[in-house]
């Protein structure tokens, strides 16, 4: 077995309040990329899990060999986890995690609201059209890891980007697209107005789509794509926990 970076280990708090929180990561990241708010969580007394998805965290190209319900597998297992513990469960997820948070709210209406960090919903990529066929002649293409606004923080991600992995990963957006409707879940979209990973225009798709009457959006002035990990990343801790209260 591929031996797992330490940044990569998955996260579990077992909290003193009847709250949990699952926290994902994004594609080709690792729990290092959202571990500052996980942890922060957990600090403030909720049940936290923020498990390492499939692929992640060893060599890029293991993230050519999984399929997007592994990613789903991931989530769900960390839920299951947290239902044991407690009822009242919100969901946060960063760039890809964050299309993971649309799913499971899409899955689960008892799910009590979900925080999207820089969420995927879309790609308008003319490459995307691309990656079935891409994908059997080339296996990675530049990094998308580690677009961070601080100088001094590098995001333990992977240095290439797996193109069957990028490929599972359009494969889940499709099948998350299909029912943003049946989302009816409080929202809190944290969107980076720098970001070179994904556009703005994921935070309208997602207006647009959802059923969700009780919706805020907050633009973060200070960071890129990662920023869990950026200038305001205690800002979104902060906002998280507010917007947690707020809602059970």
């Amino acid at each position: 077995m591929t031996n797992v970076w330490p940044e990569g280990e998955p996260f579990s708090a077992v909290g003193s309040k009847g709250v949990g929180v699952i926290v994902s990561q994004g594609f080709t990241g690792t729990v290092g990329s959202i571990i500052y708010l996980a942890k922060y969580l957990g600090s403030q007394g909720y049940h936290v899990e923020a498990p390492r998805l499939s692929g992640h965290a060893t060599k890029w190209e293991d993230l050519n060999k999984v399929r997007y319900t592994d990613w789903i597998n991931d989530i769900e297992t960390a839920y299951e986890k947290l239902r044991k513990r407690t009822k009242n469960v919100f969901i946060a997820g960063l760039s890809m995690g964050g299309a993971l948070t649309l799913y499971m709210l899409e899955h689960h209406p008892e799910l009590k609201g979900g925080i999207l960090i820089n969420h995927v919903v879309f790609v308008n990529d003319p490459k995307v059209k691309l990656l079935p066929i891409l994908s059997l002649f080339v296996k990675s293409m530049p990094a998308i890891g580690s677009d961070i606004k601080d100088p001094n923080v590098k995001e333990p991600a992977y240095d290439r980007t797996p193109t069957r992995g990028a490929y599972e990963m359009i494969k889940l957006l499709n099948v998350i697209q299909k029912d943003l409707d049946k989302i009816t879940q409080p929202l809190l979209i944290l969107k980076s107005k720098e970001d070179h990973v994904v556009p703005l225009e994921n935070v309208d798709y997602t207006l647009k789509n959802v059923k969700s009457k009780d919706v805020k959006v907050i633009y973060l002035e200070n960071s890129y794509h990662v920023a869990t990990m950026d200038y305001d990343k205690d800002l979104i801790n902060q906002y998280t926990k507010e917007f947690i209260e707020a809602h059970l």
